[in-house]
């Protein structure tokens, strides 16, 4: 399962996703620092299978979590190169070109 939260914009449409189990945790690195906050990735949760298609809504979006970012990668939405690993958990942040 997979949190998530949908913040609308004029413009912009910002998908927040996380593992379901890491919300509300705090991850670190040297300088390196993340807190996934309940208010802006912890609306609902949903099934993975259901991901792609709040992803192909979003104009941007942004993941924390070993399976939400492999999700990302295996969509083809993310390059696995350029992940960043913060801690015990890594992160990702991707946008499209839509008008």
């Amino acid at each position: 399962m997979f949190s998530i939260k949908i913040h609308r914009m004029p413009k912009e449409t910002i998908l927040a996703v996380c593992d379901e189990e890491i919300l509300g945790r705090k991850f670190a690195d040297g300088e390196k620092r993340i807190e996934v906050y309940g208010s802006f990735y912890g609306d609902r949760s949903i099934e993975e299978e259901s991901l792609a298609a709040y992803m192909e809504e979003a104009t941007i979006v942004n993941i924390v979590g070993t399976r939400a970012v492999q999700k990302a990668i295996d969509l083809g939405y993310v390059d696995k190169d350029r992940v960043l690993k913060i801690g015990e958990t890594v992160h990702a942040q991707f946008a499209t070109l839509r008008r």
